[in-house]
């Protein structure tokens, strides 16, 4: 199993705190850190300020040398295809080739509202999806000279420098590109056309399973290798040493979701199929689960990112 970091700064995270996360994760053996981009802070208190994920992911790129860096997801509303072709390039030659780029069709109304970002309905954000993901493929890797002709947007005669494969750290590659959501037909669709990785959200094994299995047929329907997606799971992570640590730490959890409802006991029960909780052995069997529902690599979603004893423990626990 491979382990990546994923944390979700628009939870008030400066540069700075997130950076040392970074060099946290970096030094304990994570494989990648992931954040969110999104420019409205939620869950817990509203308003507190929040940071754009790819100047942050550009700073920390010259500011650690060996962790895979990534956003998961950057949505489609919020950049035309070609400004972020040209970012994510831009920040990968930054980083010497350690950059993933996950995409959406986006999903926050009120962030977009609230920031002058259009929301159209979802049959046209799925397809902006769609058509941002061939214009990526096309201005990272088609010829000199590519065009596309879409619903939504139009590329004439590209001449895209650098090209991904051109810079020496790729070795003639390109970033990977990670969909992913809840598991609808569509979503698998767009997966088995254009992604290299389908990340699933909120889903326990036994649902990642199915899920997967779905993925597969998707794949197969077109002619592609099932196992040339790599199958990924965001998981929750709450651990503890002991009982009272983790007791401590559901509790922040539960104050940062507003109570959880007033029914703390319920809550936290709903949601540990599907998350990595508890102590070690807990924490090592739900890993156990996962992979044997097929999942290749785990990003571990942590509500608790300032808590850097956890990160530690996360090591200690799965590594």
């Amino acid at each position: 199993m491979r382990f990546a970091l994923m944390i979700e700064p628009q939870q008030g995270l400066n540069y700075a705190e997130q950076l040392a996360i970074a060099r946290h994760a970096e030094a304990l053996g994570f494989e990648t850190l992931f954040r969110s981009d999104h420019y409205e802070s939620f869950p817990g208190e509203a308003g507190r300020p929040t940071t754009d994920a790819w100047a942050v992911v550009a700073g920390l790129a010259r500011e650690t040398s060996t962790i895979g860096l990534g956003v998961l997801v950057s949505p489609v509303t919020f950049r035309t295809p070609g400004n972020l072709a040209k970012t994510v390039v831009t920040v990968d030659e930054m980083s010497s080739g350690r950059i993933e780029l996950g995409v959406g069709a986006g999903w926050h109304d009120h962030e977009h509202v609230a920031h002058g970002f259009p929301f159209p309905p979802i049959d046209e954000r799925a397809e902006r999806l769609e058509e941002t993901l061939e214009i990526l493929h096309g201005l990272w890797e088609g010829p000199d000279g590519w065009s596309f002709a879409g619903r939504h947007y139009t590329v004439d005669d590209a001449l895209f420098r650098p090209k991904p494969g051109s810079l020496p750290e790729r070795h003639g590659g390109r970033p990977n590109l990670i969909t992913g959501g809840s598991g609808s037909p569509r979503a698998f669709r767009i997966a088995a056309r254009y992604a290299d990785e389908f990340n699933l959200s909120s889903s326990s094994p036994e649902v990642a399973a199915e899920k997967y299995a779905a993925l597969d047929a998707a794949c197969r329907a077109i002619g592609r290798d099932p196992a040339s997606v790599t199958h990924s799971t965001m998981a929750g992570v709450l651990l503890g040493r002991d009982e009272d640590e983790l007791r401590r730490r559901e509790g922040a959890v539960a104050h940062l979701f507003g109570g959880a409802g007033g029914n703390f006991d319920a809550w936290f029960a709903e949601r540990k199929p599907r998350w990595v909780y508890g102590g070690r052995e807990q924490a090592r069997e739900s890993v156990a689960r996962f992979e044997a529902a097929g999942a290749e690599r785990l990003m571990l979603q942590d509500f608790l990112p300032r808590d850097l004893a956890m990160i530690d423990e996360m090591a200690e626990m799965l590594f």
